[in-house]
């Protein structure tokens, strides 16, 4: 039989209650002495930086990394879990950079590279002791007496075996990969960082023309990022979207997405004279188009693009051009943004890059 369950239990008390009760025994560290000649499951935690506070999303990623050895361990598997510290990165030098009122990597140069680091190594200790009743709290077990350390020198020396052995292996290659950059901080940053710095603002975009090939014309090119022009290598339009040759009423001739015709050429009409505002010549499906060459906006790039033995500037296709905004027409350069990268490796375009970490 069992107890009646009283309505009014104080939930908090009991998991305090629970938490002494597995401390004050070992539970944890039997659970895992019971299981040694088991089938052994590895699990170590992706760590935490201890120089921030533990919040309430850091519950939710506890609980999941908890709930999958315990449940590997009720299968009778030895499981042990080895806790660890995330003492590198932007963060932790963030924070010291305030502690010292320091801006930027120059500043951090001057200041001396060894002192900084050691402030760095002081700051990721901060918050430890939060961050382990933080887990102890939510039910988090681990082996909190012997973590692994980024810091550590055993910890960087395990990182340069593993990448020799992809080495050996030969899985290692360069390239290319489009990233959010900092110039102040002189460091790529990840998603996460980005975000906490996100806000909408308002930005120019631009129209440029690049004359074609062979023809009196020229393609109406759309981009948000006008000083990455002079990196440009191609452009792209919407396979499945619809574009016209016109001849506008500012007298050249176009070649632009059927669909935005009246958004960009529209402002030509005169209607005290009754000039339209451009007349279609011809019509095409953006596959039509693909590969169709035309003149580069600067030539200081083409050594650049020589030495790399790769076609540039002329028509691509990517269903990423919408019909929403710009001219249905984009200007490409693989070196600047996600979309502009999938096009170049897709048509292997050269990789421009004309800009440094600062400038």
């Amino acid at each position: 039989m069992y107890n009646k369950v009283e309505t009014n239990l104080n939930f908090v008390e009991r998991e305090k209650q629970t938490e002494k009760f597995w401390n004050d025994n070992g539970i944890f560290q039997k659970s895992m002495e019971m299981r040694k000649g088991g089938e052994t499951y590895t699990f170590y935690d992706g760590p935490p930086t201890a120089n921030g506070k533990p919040h309430i999303g850091h519950v939710l990623t506890r609980v999941i990394k908890d709930m999958i050895p315990r449940y590997q361990t009720m299968k009778g598997k030895f499981v042990p879990r080895k806790a660890g510290w995330d003492t590198h990165g932007l963060p932790v030098e963030l924070e010291v950079e305030k502690l010292l009122g320091l801006n930027g990597k120059e500043q951090i140069e001057e200041y001396g590279m060894e002192p900084f680091i050691e402030k760095c190594k002081e700051s990721v200790w901060k918050y430890k002791g939060m961050w382990e009743d933080f887990s102890g709290t939510v039910g988090f077990w681990a082996d909190m007496e012997d973590p692994y350390v980024t810091y550590q020198d055993d910890f960087i020396e395990s990182e340069w075996w593993a990448l020799k052995q992809i080495w050996d292996k030969k899985l290692l290659y360069k390239g290319f990969k489009i990233v959010p950059y900092c110039p102040r901080c002189g460091t790529p940053l990840s998603s996460q960082e980005v975000a906490q710095g996100y806000k909408t603002v308002k930005e120019r975009s631009a129209i440029a023309r690049f004359a074609v090939v062979g023809e009196d014309a020229y393609f109406l090119a759309w981009t948000t990022t006008p000083w990455t022009l002079p990196s440009n290598v191609a452009l792209c339009v919407n396979p499945d979207e619809t574009y016209c040759k016109v001849k506008a009423a500012d007298g050249y001739t176009y070649y632009m997405a059927k669909a935005l015709l009246d958004k960009v050429l529209g402002g030509l009409a005169n209607e005290e004279t009754g000039t339209a505002a451009y007349e279609i010549l011809e019509t095409y499906k953006g596959t039509d188009l693909e590969y169709k060459e035309y003149e580069p906006l600067f030539d200081f790039a083409d050594k650049m693009i020589e030495k790399q033995h790769k076609k540039a500037h002329y028509i691509t296709c990517d269903n990423y051009v919408t019909m929403t905004d710009g001219t249905g027409i984009v200007h490409i350069a693989p070196a600047f943004g996600e979309d502009d990268a999938n096009v170049g490796r897709k048509y292997d375009l050269p990789f421009v890059q004309l800009v440094n970490g600062k400038r």
